[in-house]
């Protein structure tokens, strides 16, 4: 019987802990960085899958996210309250509800532009090791996903 290496069990010394809270340290640089568009972090993820591809449905973009649908429903809910987007129902299947941006929704992504470039300064990183973890996380989520899918 193979022995297993001894891991280690301290929680500085945990990957779980060390992604969690650096994702805790990225959320609040951009807090103040998207309260000036009058977006929260979730609010201006959803509104990067818009500035994608618009005129999605609520499924899609709650796949996009990794989210729930029953999670990204309110979070829409409040970006149309604000003007951002409408919700529509689907003409043959009205149980699909489709998200739209509107002409103030359109016009924010302007606005949003240098989210990126201030995120990058906050970081002071390369972009190219920026580019390298992202890379890496996104194979390490996947990793996880399929995991378990098993």
């Amino acid at each position: 019987m193979t022995q297993r290496p001894a891991l280690p069990f301290t929680l500085d010394e945990q990957l779980c802990f060390a992604l969690y809270s650096t994702s805790l340290a990225m959320t609040k640089a951009y807090k103040p960085i998207l309260e000036r568009l009058g977006l929260t972090y979730p609010q201006y993820l959803a509104m990067l899958v818009l500035w994608e591809s618009d005129d999605i449905s609520v499924k899609d973009m709650a796949a996009r996210l990794n989210l729930d649908p029953a999670t990204v429903t309110p979070l829409l809910k409040r970006l149309e309250s604000q003007g951002y987007v409408e919700r529509a129902r689907g003409t043959e299947d009205e149980r699909i509800v489709y998200i739209r941006l509107t002409k103030a929704g359109a016009a924010l992504k302007r606005s949003a532009r240098e989210v990126p470039a201030e995120i990058l300064c906050a970081t002071q990183q390369t972009p190219k090791f920026l580019l390298r973890l992202r890379d890496d996380l996104t194979s390490l989520r996947t990793t996880l996903n399929d995991y378990i899918d098993q």
